[in-house]
């Protein structure tokens, strides 16, 4: 399965999920409506210590994907409004961005919850 994960900034909830759904075996992208400068430290810092590589990683715009490509493509549930492409969900995660690292770690693990909800509905 091939997902795409949106949201504004691409530089946290996203970026995230990318990396977590890559290291349970899924083939994942990421991008944003409006991308950041740069992804978010602590998630970042929230990958790396779960043994995810983030070499490379960098917030990409939405417009720059081919997200015919996607199987399911994902809004992290920041008021993503893509017109020119389908949500097949909405995740509705709250943005760590600024908050403490216990934020994030919350947040990957309700990322990998549904990760694996998604893992479960497609075999």
């Amino acid at each position: 399965m091939k997902v795409l994960f949106v949201c504004v900034g691409n530089s946290c909830r996203s970026q995230m999920a990318e990396g977590l759904a890559r290291s349970m075996g899924l083939e994942a992208a990421s991008a944003g409506t409006h991308p950041a400068s740069r992804v978010a430290p602590h998630a970042v810092k929230l990958l790396e210590s779960k043994g995810i590589d983030t070499t490379g990683m960098a917030p990409k715009n939405v417009a720059d994907m081919d997200t015919g490509a996607f199987d399911t493509i994902i809004s992290m549930g920041c008021g993503v409004h893509c017109p020119a492409i389908r949500l097949d969900e909405d995740w509705a995660l709250e943005d760590p961005v600024g908050q403490p690292y216990e934020v994030y770690e919350k947040t990957a693990l309700e990322i990998q919850r549904r990760l694996q909800m998604l893992l479960d509905q497609s075999s």
